[in-house]
């Protein structure tokens, strides 16, 4: 199993080799949804209330969503959110599933980010991607445009880890033209912070084990698992990585499920489908509104969750069927069961959906906590 232990203010992982009845590590995901500028300051600090309560029930990281203009992660800048969980948070790490590279200038994340990680004590976890391929209209809202998105990401992670280098970085590239002194503070995490890439694809299982780069998946069906976690082996195999790595590597993946304990099985069922309807109708309606007309979604990447076309009921009939544990506390277990059989270590519970009200999360969080946790622990 994982672990991370505090020691002279710093965080760091223990690796112990795990047996089939090895506990568990189980995160916690926000993706909330405000549903009016009113409610936008409620919702920011039922948010904290939520992480507050994630930690006391035993889960080991809280991970953060990045979108913007909408409602949909009402925080907005989960960075500056970040800071005032560390100041609420004693233990549980905190990451970012995912930082959205281009809308962040490369040096002044490095910054924020170090400073996040003293503030934190060494608790922070980075998950960067390229920016969500269906809302264009956050790259329009930043002076942007999509298509040259990766190269963007690309240039920005060279210059986030040569930042950390405790060193002045001087950098020529196609973006960004830098020449700045050593940043401090230097993060206490050393040689910086951790870095996790969320992945889906085949290729990008095995390019992130060649890499040696911990990976965040989600609407992975069960069946899939295991084959997907088998070509991250074969990538760690290619990179050379040795034992002990590929072991740290291993134990750290996760896996990000929409999850909905409630007291019946049907009870739970209906009352998530429901939730997800109305989250997937937010969703393309903001779409639809916003997004500019000379803006085309790539046919490869859609699904019946992200395809227009699809109908709602559908939609979140295929969130349901991949990405979602739910039912009552006994089914919910069996599912944590079949998914650890799989070979997942690390599970993120994704508990509010849509506008979900808190008082239902926190119900659906306790639950989970206070009667699955300790069962694989």
């Amino acid at each position: 199993m994982v672990d991370h232990q505090f020691k002279d203010g710093q965080s760091e992982y223990v690796f112990v080799k795990r047996n089939y009845g090895d506990p568990m590590r189980f995160g916690w995901l926000s993706l909330s949804l405000s549903p009016s500028l009113q409610e936008d300051n409620s919702r920011i600090h039922q948010t904290i209330q939520q992480v507050q309560e994630a930690e006391a029930l035993g889960f080991k990281d809280v991970w953060l969503t990045e979108h913007y203009f909408t409602g949909e992660s009402v925080y907005n800048d989960a960075i500056v959110f970040a800071s005032a969980l560390a100041m609420r948070t004693e233990t549980i790490r905190l990451g970012f599933a995912v930082v959205q590279m281009p809308f962040h200038h490369p040096v002044r994340l490095a910054t924020q980010l170090a400073l996040l990680d003293n503030l934190s004590n060494g608790r922070i976890d980075v998950g960067v991607g390229k920016g969500t391929v269906f809302n264009e209209y956050e790259f329009i809202g930043y002076g942007l445009r999509s298509s040259d998105s990766r190269k963007r990401t690309q240039e920005s992670l060279e210059i986030l880890e040569k930042a950390w280098a405790n060193k002045p970085l001087r950098y020529r590239g196609e973006f960004y033209d830098i020449d700045v002194p050593a940043i401090r503070p230097a993060p206490v995490q050393q040689p910086g912070p951790p870095i996790w890439r969320s992945v889906i694809s085949a290729d990008s299982f095995r390019e992130c084990g060649r890499l040696g780069i911990p990976i965040l998946t989600s609407r992975l069906p069960v069946s899939s698992i295991a084959s997907r976690w088998k070509l991250y082996k074969e990538g760690l195999n290619e990179g050379g990585h040795d034992k002990n790595i590929q072991q740290q590597l291993l134990e750290k993946n996760a896996l990000w499920r929409n999850v909905y304990v409630s007291g019946s099985d049907n009870q739970a069922e209906d009352e998530l489908n429901e939730m997800l309807i109305k989250t997937r109708q937010h969703m393309m309606e903001v779409r639809e509104e916003l997004n500019p007309e000379d803006f085309t979604i790539n046919p490869e990447t859609l699904n019946d969750w992200t395809d227009p076309k699809v109908s709602h009921q559908q939609g979140a009939a295929m969130a349901i069927e991949t990405g979602s544990i739910f039912g009552s506390p006994k089914k919910v277990k069996e599912q944590v069961a079949e998914l650890r059989d799989a070979g997942v270590n690390h599970l993120l519970c994704q508990t509010g959906f849509g506008a979900m009200d808190n008082d239902s999360n926190l119900r659906s969080m306790r639950l989970f906590g206070n009667e699955v946790i300790p069962s694989f622990s």
